[in-house]
C-alpha cells in the first residue's frame, strides 16, 4: 500500500517516521518548503525517552512529484481540512481512500464533501508528539489509535490499514463504529487542550493542580450532557479516562498549547466550540466550555488579526 501523510507536523512526521522507518512506501506532503527541505537533507529526528534518533523519510511540497496513491493520511489542522481533502483528492485518483486522524469534529465530513462518503476513514489516536525544530520532534506519549470508516461498512480497508499502522509499531484496530470513538476522544481534547493552551502547563501538570483538575472536570461534565442528550453512549469512566491520558502524556504539551505557543490558529472551533454548537442544537447551558472557547479565541485573535 502506497501511503501519503498530508501534514508534516509533529503527529505528521511522527506516524510517517514510524511507517518509513518500518520499510513502508510512504511520503509526506507539507506546504513549508523549508520543513520539507530539512527532512530531505537531514531526515526526521525523533526524540523518546531521552533518546535521539535520525530516520530517512521522503517529502514534498507538490503532490505532483508523488506517485499514486492508495490510503492519504490527514494530519493538518481544522483549519486546512478542505485544502488538504482537495490535495488527496489529486493524489488518490478514482480508487484511494483517506484517513483522518485529526483533532476535534467536522472534518470526515469536510473530507466526504469532495471525496465522497464511501472513501472517507476516521479514528483517533493515543500517540503524542510536539514539535521541537525544524524537522525535528518529540514522541511524548504511546498509545492505542482506533479507525473506521465514516460510513458503516468497508471494514476489510479499515482492517488492512489497521494491520499496517501495527506493523509500524502503532498499535491499531478496526472498528465497525467509529462515532463513539471519535466521542470518546473529543472528550480529551476538551478536557485538556483549552485548559492548557491558556495557562502554560503540560498536560499532566493539570492534575497537580486543584484549579486546573477541577476546571478539567466542569469542562467534560458539560461535554458529557451534550453527548447524552444527542443519544451517543458515553463511558461511565470518561472523567477517569480523561485524566488518564493527562497522565500518560504528561510531558506533552497539547496541540492547542503548542498553537498558542506557536502564534497559530488553533482549532478550539472543533473542539470546545464544537461542544457549544451541539449544546444549542438541544437547548443545554455549556457556560464553561463557551468561555474556554472565548478566552481560547480572545489569545489567538492577539496574533492572527
Amino acid at each position: 500500500m502506497k501511503i501519503t501523510i498530508i501534514g508534516a507536523g509533529a503527529m505528521g512526521c511522527l506516524f510517517g517516521g514510524l511507517l518509513c522507518e518500518h520499510g513502508m512506501d510512504v511520503h509526506l506532503v507539507d506546504v513549508r518548503g523549508e520543513q520539507v527541505a530539512t527532512l530531505n537533507e537531514r531526515g526526521l529526528t525523533i526524540r523518546y525517552e531521552g533518546a535521539e534518533r535520525i530516520v530517512s523519510v521522503r517529502a514534498v511540497t507538490d503532490p505532483a512529484a508523488i506517485p499514486g496513491t492508495d490510503l492519504a493520511v490527514i494530519f493538518v489542522k481544522h483549519a486546512q481540512t478542505k485544502a488538504a481533502a482537495r490535495t488527496a483528492a489529486r493524489l488518490l485518483g478514482s480508487n484511494g481512500h483517506a484517513l483522518t486522524l485529526q483533532n476535534g469534529m467536522g472534518n470526515a465530513e469536510i473530507i466526504a464533501d469532495v471525496l465522497g462518503k464511501e472513501r472517507v476513514l476516521c479514528g483517533t489516536t493515543a500517540q503524542g508528539a510536539m514539535v521541537l525544530g525544524t524537522g525535528r520532534i518529540q514522541h511524548s506519549g504511546t498509545g492505542e489509535t482506533v479507525i473506521g470508516m465514516w460510513r458503516q461498512g468497508g471494514g476489510a480497508l479499515a482492517g488492512q490499514s489497521a494491520e499496517i499502522f501495527t506493523a509500524a509499531g502503532i498499535s491499531c484496530r478496526a472498528v465497525d463504529d467509529i462515532e463513539p470513538v471519535l466521542w470518546k476522544k473529543l472528550f480529551v481534547n476538551v478536557g485538556i487542550n483549552a485548559v492548557t493552551a491558556l495557562t502554560g502547563l503540560r498536560n499532566g501538570q493539570l492534575l497537580d493542580r486543584k484549579a486546573a483538575r477541577l476546571l478539567m472536570q466542569d469542562v467534560v461534565s458539560e461535554a458529557i450532557a451534550v453527548a447524552e442528550a444527542h443519544s451517543i453512549e458515553v463511558p461511565a469512566d470518561i472523567q477517569e479516562h480523561v485524566e488518564q491520558v493527562a497522565k500518560a502524556t504528561a510531558s506533552n504539551r497539547s496541540s492547542m498549547g503548542q498553537d498558542v505557543d506557536g502564534r497559530r490558529p488553533t482549532e478550539i472551533d472543533a473542539i470546545n466550540g464544537y461542544i457549544v454548537r451541539k449544546a444549542r442544537e438541544v437547548g443545554i447551558a455549556v457556560p464553561v466550555n463557551q468561555t474556554l472557547v472565548r478566552l481560547v479565541q480572545t489569545v489567538q485573535g492577539r496574533y492572527t488579526s
